[in-house]
């Protein structure tokens, strides 16, 4: 007896395993401070709360939602898009998920066949290359330089595609390299995919919020790509909804329509509670996100500062998101007497023993000599983190 192949091609996610481990540490009582996973340390604001309380006590809303979402929460979104993104999404073109990892399975499992190609720019969120292989598509890596950014330029995507090529995915915030992508960046991709019919782009907006550098580009509103992108987004990292579960895709209307068949066999709608409070969410006051951002922001300089100070890690500037990407491969072969590091997953495995701060290695983003950090974590944990990796480091010759 064995599982599927499919199942067998993929990896347990990277960074729910090192989050994992670092509970076992915690368990034993050993103070670890966890960078590991990409989770707002904020709590989901009050009015969002209360909204969903009114949900429960109004007794609306416990029968089954429809599969696609509520029609006014995908109003809602529709709307938002119209008049922040500059894109002319419909209902229609709405899905709302159990999350955004699901919306990205359900238009995998819509639209990939066996022996298709989909493009995925590296470093890259750890799920994209898994869900393609689950659907037995091909990832295609194509990676971005640390000098560059961690960014995939247009000529490295058009030296990419062949006739296999069924669509291109990235996100911009990216997750882990915090990297965003300009809109004159995105104009250049968006002219190299329209010159191939039936070419599609999957753009991940999930931090489009956590955004530094107040230019947020939504691929779908440049010309020519509103009928050749599926926008996916959610709730988890601007509204600190993490837990409640709501993501959704924005797409062409036959897109739309084939996600939604695949989410009606799958799990349904997303919880109807959880949409009640998202709706408050996408329409109503964005102060308590911008307070989030700012906070981010203030983190971002203080770790990229202390980063610095440290021997041998080479660290890019984030523009948006919250994470780190550094560059450790200069302590690879080194050891502190007892313990050689080899590689990126030695690296976190040395990190959280000896200086207890959990961090995600970075082959699983498609970058051995990397490892992600999240600085979604409290001032003083960030800075406490850098101190302890600082003198762990210190110690491998």
């Amino acid at each position: 007896m064995s599982l599927s192949n499919r199942i067998n091609a993929i990896e347990e996610s990277a960074t729910l395993a090192m989050a994992a481990k670092a509970r076992e540490f915690k368990n034993r009582g050993i103070d670890v401070i966890s960078l590991s996973l990409g989770e707002p340390d904020f709590k989901t604001p009050q009015f969002i709360c209360e909204a969903a309380k009114k949900a429960i006590d109004d007794g609306k809303y416990f029968s089954y939602p429809p599969v696609a979402g509520y029609q006014d929460l995908r109003e809602a979104i529709a709307a938002k898009y119209q008049k922040e993104n500059n894109v002319p999404y419909k209902a229609e073109n709405i899905v709302v998920s159990n999350g955004a990892k699901q919306s990205i399975a359900n238009v995998m499992l819509a639209l990939l066949n066996p022996g298709d190609e989909v493009i995925i720019f590296s470093p890259f969120w750890v799920s994209y290359d898994a869900l393609v292989r689950l659907t037995e598509a091909t990832p295609v890596l194509v990676k971005g330089t640390i000098e560059n950014d961690f960014k995939v330029t247009a000529q490295q995507v058009e030296a990419a595609i062949t006739k296999k090529t069924k669509a291109i995915i990235f996100s911009s915030p990216c997750n882990p390299t915090g990297s965003v992508f300009s809109k004159k960046e995105l104009e250049a991709i968006a002219a190299v995919v329209f010159k191939h019919e039936g070419l599609l782009v999957i753009a991940d907006e999930i931090y489009e919020h956590i955004n530094f550098t107040g230019d947020q580009t939504s691929m779908a509103s440049l010309p020519g790509m509103f009928e050749r992108t599926i926008t996916v987004n959610g709730f988890a990292k601007g509204y600190a909804m993490t837990g409640w579960r709501v993501g959704y895709i924005a797409a062409p209307k036959w897109i739309a329509d084939g996600s939604n068949k695949v989410q009606g066999q799958i799990t349904s709608a997303n919880c109807s509670i959880s949409q009640r409070g998202a709706l408050a969410a996408i329409t109503g006051d964005l102060a308590p996100t911008k307070n989030m951002v700012s906070e981010y922001h203030k983190r971002r300089d203080i770790v990229y500062n202390l980063l610095k100070e440290i021997p041998g890690v080479k660290a890019n500037y984030p523009q948006g998101a919250f994470y780190f990407f550094p560059d450790v491969s200069s302590f690879f072969g080194k050891s502190d007497g007892t313990t050689t590091v080899k590689n990126s997953d030695d690296f976190c495995l040395w990190m959280l023993e000896k200086g207890h701060v959990s961090l995600v290695p970075g082959g699983a983003f498609g970058d051995e000599n990397c490892v992600r950090l999240s600085y979604a974590a409290s001032e003083k944990d960030l800075v406490e983190a850098m101190k302890r990796m600082k003198a762990a480091l210190a110690t491998l010759k």
